[in-house]
This record gives C-alpha cells, structure tokens and sequence, in this order.
C-alpha cells in the first residue's frame, strides 16, 4: 500500500505541474490588469513574462484561431498601420513610431485564444476591480491631502485644481472608474435576485464609491458624457421595462441631487460653454474650443487624400503646414499629433479603408458579445464604453483606455466564446445521446 503511494506521489506532482503550465498565463494577465490603473511601465515588464508563458500552451489551434474576424481584424488594422508608413511623407522615426499605438491590439488574439480555452479570466477581472478600488480610496486621500500623490508635480506644490489624482490623469482615472463603476451593476443585480443580499450591497456600496469619486472629487468630460449613456445600455439590456423606466427616473433625480449638492461637477460641465466662448470669442486654446479645430481640419486632411489617407504618422505634419502664427492666433497655431478623434484618427492616416477597417473591428467584438453572462456584459460595456469615449479622444490607440479595450475585449472574448462553444458541444452531446439507441452513445 505504502509501494503504491510512493509511486502516485511523483506522479500527481508532475500532473501539478503540468496543469500549472495553463495557470500561470492567467496570473501574468491578472498582473498586467493589477498594474494597468499605476503604471506604464510596470504593465511592460508584465507582458514579457506572460508572452513566455504563453509560448507553453497548446498552440496546435492557434492558427486557425487567427482567421476569426474578432481576431483577424486587430491584425488588419495593424497590417494597415505599418503599410501606411509606405506612403507617409512624414520622417521615418515618426511613421515608426505612429505603429506603436496599434501595436496593442495584436495582444487581442492571443488572449482570446487562451481565456477561450482555460477559463480564468474572473482572476483579471478581480485584479483589475481591487486595483481601482485601491485607487479610488488613495484617491479621496489625495484629495483631502494633495502632499500623498505619486505625481512629482503635486507633491512638491503648488498644488494644482485635480488634486485627487494619485496617478497619471484624470482622464484615465474616471475611464476607469466609470468603467468599474457600471461592470459592478450586473452582478449586483444578478446577486439581488438569486437572494444574496450582502454580497450585492457590497457592490452597490463599491459602484457608488466610484460614482462619489468622480461627483465630488475630479472627473474628466468624457466620462460625464460617457456615464449616462453607459447606464441606458445596461437599463436597456437587463432590466425588464418597468425597472429600467424607474432606473432612468431614478438616474434623472440623482442628477439632478448632484448637481445642487456638487460644485465640482457644476464647474465640469460648465467648462463646455467656456472652453467654446473661450476659443470662438476670444481665440485662445480650451479644451473644447481647441477639439473643434482639430476636427475643422482633420476633415479638410481627409477631403484632400479621402481613400488611402496620408500615411502613418503624418497627422503632425498636417498640422504644422497649416499653422498660423501662434502668437498672433494660439488657436489656430496649434500643433498636434492627435485630433482627439478616433475616426478622424483613423481617416487621416489611412482614408476611407482604415475607417471601415476600424468599424468592423468594433462591429465584430460587439457581436462576440450577445448573451448573457458577466463575460458577455463586461466585453459589451468595455466595447461601448471605447466607441463613446472615441468620439472626443483617440481611446483605442491611448495607452490607458487602448489597455483597457485590448485586456477586457481578449479575456472577455474569450470566456464568451469558450462558453458558446461550451453549450454548442453540450447540445451535440445530448442530441446524439437522445439518437443513440439505449440512450448511450455508440
């Protein structure tokens, strides 16, 4: 007896061991999502390890993987972004470098591949949602005390109006929040009906957390014309009609509540009228104001090159050749790299091809996602949330937000997609047990 188990002993190790070879990717994952909120260059180190551990998985199917559109279309947009540095006249390290923010999206495939097949994708999900949690709480620190932040320029003072971020930007930290801030309500709402009441008041308590945050602390406009739309998605997709009519009076109410009780969020919203006073009357640079002109002539760029654009990397250029004089028109004289819009991102550099090129990749993860489920919900939300926030900012291609679509759209893609194959081989399965005569397979 003892013989026996001297030899299974070595054995079930091994078996450890190997099993392990398919966990460990997933903890690289959980990492990079661990650090995304803090650093950019903690998140790079991260994807060394991960690639490593990767490069040990059963890669056979990979291939065929890739031909999917959800994987085939990240490519392509890259494939079109390093093409496009063929027939850019900007100079060469700037056509390299324009490839950098695509790049990400090559990550896409590979996470589908794996969160397709070994299903841990609930790790990232919960290392990312503990990140921003931790986040948010420093971040009502730095508020109170704008000597704690982790941002040089805070902490030796003066400080500056946005002392509640901790970290980077406000922009990327109400990105996040708001993100957290609307993931939290699905399973909330899917705990409240199966009777655990504790659990879902802890994630309503968490979502108000970094609602309160982002009200009462700093939030960028983006995410205040962002939010609204998010919660009418989820009202829309589940809850029934009667719930979501009174969600949607009960959102109109607490707006309402904010607004008097809130002057951050009076002040936020009233810089859209005076950033645009601001450039139109008086012609200095706003960052609403500032936005309109980028787009006046981004659209005038496309107009001249409408079906192969300019060429990565050359929207600087653009730019600079047309250029007043910046101290007679600082508006007008502004010289950019980014349009702070992903479609006209997108159309300057590579026409009316990167546009479609873009569309469908949008389109196509938005359809890997119908369903139920938090994988389904999580995927739509990060999906919707990047097209929305793309109106006013590059968000695919920023380092943030682009993290955000490539982490939530790989690893929810694939828990949705190992899923529907789940229940597709299942169904199978029972067919063919209900044709077999004797009711057992043959």
């Amino acid at each position: 007896m003892t013989e026996v188990t001297n030899e299974q002993q070595p054995l079930s190790l091994l078996q450890a061991i190997w099993e392990a070879r398919y966990r460990t990717p997933a903890r690289f994952v959980a990492l990079i999502a661990l650090l995304l909120p803090w650093t950019t260059t903690g998140l790079t180190f991260a994807l060394i390890p991960w690639l490593i551990a990767f490069a040990f998985l059963d890669l056979r199917a990979f291939p065929r993987s890739l031909l999917r559109p959800v994987c085939l279309l990240p490519i392509a947009l890259v494939v079109l972004a390093a093409l496009g540095t063929l027939w850019s006249e900007a100079p060469w390290p700037e056509r390299i470098h324009a490839i950098g923010p695509a790049a990400k999206l090559l990550v896409i495939p590979l996470l589908i591949y794996q969160f397709e097949r070994w299903p841990y994708g609930n790790w990232v999900f919960s290392a990312f949602l503990a990140s921003c949690a931790l986040l948010m709480l420093y971040s009502f620190a730095v508020a109170i005390d704008p000597g704690l932040s982790l941002k040089p320029y805070l902490s030796r003072g003066p400080y500056k109006v946005e002392s509640g971020i901790a970290v980077r930007n406000y922009i990327d930290q109400s990105q996040e929040f708001a993100l957290c801030a609307i993931a939290l309500l699905y399973p909330a709402v899917t705990l409240f009906r199966q009777g655990r009441v504790r659990i879902a008041a802890l994630f309503v308590l968490l979502a108000i957390g970094f609602l309160a945050n982002m009200m009462f602390v700093v939030v960028s406009r983006t995410a205040l014309v962002t939010l609204p739309l998010l919660l009418v998605v989820f009202a829309l997709l589940h809850l029934r009609r009667r719930a979501a009519l009174v969600a949607v009076g009960a959102m109109v109410l607490a707006a309402v509540l904010l607004w008097t009780v809130s002057p951050h969020l009076r002040a936020t919203i009233g810089k859209f009228q005076g950033d645009y006073e601001m450039s139109v009357q008086e012609k200095k640079v706003s960052g609403m104001g500032s936005r309109l002109e980028y787009w006046r002539k981004s659209l005038g760029f496309i107009a001249d090159a409408p079906l192969t654009g300019h060429g990565t990397g050359a929207i600087r250029g653009l730019f600079a050749s047309v250029a007043v004089d910046a101290e007679v028109d600082p508006l007008r004289g502004e010289i950019v790299s980014n349009p702070h819009n992903q479609t006209l991102s997108v159309a300057v550099q590579w026409g009316a091809v990167g546009v479609l090129v873009l569309y469908a990749l949008w389109f196509a993860h938005l359809l890997m996602f119908r369903g139920e489920g938090l994988a389904c919900w999580i995927g739509m939300l990060v999906v919707v949330q990047n097209m929305l926030s793309s109106l006013l900012n590059t968000h695919l291609f920023d380092f943030t937000a682009g993290w955000i679509y490539v982490l939530g759209v790989g690893v929810a893609g694939g828990m949705a997609l190992g899923e529907k194959r789940g229940r597709s081989a299942a169904t199978t399965d029972g067919v063919r047990l209900r044709q077999t005569p004797g009711g057992s397979p043959k």
